[in-house]
């Protein structure tokens, strides 16, 4: 049964996440569905924009279908979870150059393949319950999906805190980071969604947006800075040593729990791609660490720690960053062959 519903309601094309007892995480299957649909539509003259919502009130999406990758790794099967991330990243690619409006509601949790689905579309609506993050340092990988696009693109060094940590932003803190346009309180959001369907233009949501409040990742930056411009798992733990702020339990409980190498391997990709940017050299980076992960990193244990066995007690085979073998970083981020297989630059998908 399909867990993805695509429709077109007037001149607008619908998709609905229909997963909600799995926090409408992302298989294979719904990726190829929602590609399908976004490729019929963005020549068809009689839809004008796209609309993405999902059911349930825990989450838009959790993330991607991390635990099939992993039993296919488990089982030597590394060409498929290749293949799954490029289609994956073809499909972020499309959404990033789709050439009608693409509006996201996003309730609960956001979080990595929920990220690619919708933070790079050209509308992207919070609320008071949204908690958006790139966590993937908890599973030995690095933020992906053309996560690090707009981690890279963050102020100051917010993109390297969120990145290496997973920390999770409010509606707040996701509109300063620049993952998300408009604060829309849920109880407005039927209402939105009915004059959008109607009017078939996205102008209609300014008339709801609200004030998010304040942001603490924007009250963060000299202090990120300070933490994270020079970067080293080993050395910050020493900084934020003794103090009992929010910023600093953060990054205690990162520390504690990510990967170091995979921390360390964020910190170099988002100082390679600076803040000038372009999204395929983003999902290029990407890749060149996500297609090696599973054989030379540490993505086999942090999944099963994380999502398998779920005792989250990963037993890292490189524990600090000083165990981490002088030059492994540069060698997850070397240059791959594939990358031209998942790469739009917005002519045609």
């Amino acid at each position: 049964m399909s867990k993805i519903h695509c429709r077109k309601e007037h001149t607008t094309g619908r998709i609905t996440l229909t997963r909600p007892e799995a926090l409408n995480a992302l298989s294979h299957a719904m990726c190829a569905e929602l590609e399908q649909a976004l490729l019929a539509w963005q020549h068809d003259e009689s839809v004008t924009q796209i609309l993405i919502d999902a059911e349930g009130e825990k989450a838009f999406c959790s993330g991607g279908d991390i635990a099939s990758l992993y039993h296919l790794g488990i089982a030597g099967k590394f060409d498929e979870v290749n293949a799954f991330w490029r289609e994956e990243y073809r499909l972020n690619s499309l959404i990033h150059h789709y050439p009608k409006p693409y509006i996201a509601f996003l309730q609960g949790y956001v979080m990595g393949g929920g990220v690619g689905i919708s933070c790079h579309g050209s509308h992207r609506i919070v609320s008071e319950s949204t908690k958006m993050a790139m966590p993937e340092c908890a599973i030995g990988l690095v933020p992906d999906v053309g996560g690090s696009y707009l981690l890279a693109k963050a102020p100051g060094y917010s993109g390297h805190l969120l990145g290496i940590t997973g920390y999770r932003m409010n509606a707040a803190d996701s509109l300063w980071a620049g993952f998300a346009d408009m604060f829309i309180a849920q109880t407005k959001w039927q209402e939105a969604k009915t004059a959008l369907i109607e009017q078939g233009t996205p102008d209609v949501l300014d008339s709801y947006a609200e004030d998010a409040g304040a942001s603490a990742l924007a009250a963060w930056q000299e202090d990120a800075e300070t933490l994270f411009s020079d970067f080293d798992p080993d050395s910050l733990s020493a900084k934020t040593e003794g103090r009992s702020d929010d910023l600093a339990r953060s990054i205690t409980k990162a520390l504690s729990a990510n990967a170091p190498l995979s921390m360390m391997a964020v910190d170099k990709m988002l100082d390679r791609l600076g803040p000038d940017c372009s999204f395929e050299q983003a999902l290029d980076m990407e890749y060149r660490f996500t297609s090696r992960a599973m054989q030379q990193a540490e993505f086999i244990e942090g999944t099963r720690a994380m999502l398998i066995d779920k005792d989250r007690q990963p037993d890292w085979r490189f524990k600090t960053a000083s165990a981490v073998p002088a030059g492994l970083v540069e060698e997850l981020l070397a240059p791959t062959p594939y990358t031209d297989m998942f790469l739009n630059k917005g002519d045609s998908a």
